[in-house]
């Protein structure tokens, strides 16, 4: 004899079918468009402010290298977190400039966040 179902459970199931069935019908309404022709679609809207792809990671002031000559600036290495070991360790120049326009300099063991940020144009796109 076959096992019946109890009607609970097939309502359950019929309404969870129902709402794949509607999610996969406002799917396939959509026009379908190829990639590029989506691409170009995106380019070519001018109320979209289009931005550039970055990412930012924590990081900590590790030392401070002073110069070896007068005429050129310190420098501070940076920590990040996150990042691949050969990567690990920026340097750059400690000539910042802050919000208010005055010079700044960073102090072994401040807290920064680096931000790193390609040009659209550059960036690989998976196919």
């Amino acid at each position: 004899m076959p096992h019946k179902k109890k009607k609970s459970e097939s309502a359950r199931e019929t309404h969870a079918n129902k709402a794949i069935h509607a999610s996969t019908a406002a799917e396939m309404a959509k026009p379908r468009m190829a990639r590029s022709a989506r691409i170009a679609e995106l380019n070519l809207d001018r109320a979209r402010i289009a931005e550039q792809p970055s990412v930012t990671l924590p990081g900590t002031v590790a030392k401070i290298i002073s110069s070896p000559r007068p005429s050129k600036p310190e420098r501070a290495q940076i920590a990040v977190e996150g990042a691949d070991r050969l990567y690990r360790n920026l340097r750059i120049e400690n000539t910042l400039t802050d919000e208010h326009g005055d010079d700044a300099k960073l102090e072994k063991g401040s807290r920064v966040d680096v931000t790193v940020t390609a040009e659209p144009k550059n960036v690989n796109r998976r196919k």
